[in-house]
């Protein structure tokens, strides 16, 4: 059983696939996103401005999943897709609020 998400670690849950998955926002899972999509600043910057890009989207919550509970990267960009841009944005709130503020 997946424990849920706990918002004071940053974390969030989003339904993929008819399936609940916890975010966890790991140093090193902002890390390796970081890496693959280019500065989470300018992510955040273009998020505010409503450019976030789909493969943003998908990339950050891929990279934000335990591995041992993640999915193919294939299957998030298309559970993104039957989701909507908008519903799979908001869990990347609280991960782009921990980016900014820190843990509080």
């Amino acid at each position: 059983m997946i424990q849920p998400a706990n918002p004071l670690r940053g974390e969030a849950s989003i339904e993929l696939g008819g399936k609940c998955f916890v975010l966890r926002p790991s140093f090193e899972a902002l890390i390796a996103a970081e890496e693959e999509l280019g500065s989470l600043f300018a992510i955040i910057d273009r998020a505010a401005q409503g450019s976030l890009k789909i493969s943003e989207i998908a990339g950050i919550v891929w990279h934000c999943l335990p591995p041992q509970d993640r999915p193919q990267r294939a299957a998030i960009g298309e559970a993104v897709l039957n989701l909507g841009m908008v519903e799979a944005a908001k869990p990347l709130r609280a991960i782009f609020t921990q980016v900014l503020k820190g843990r509080q």
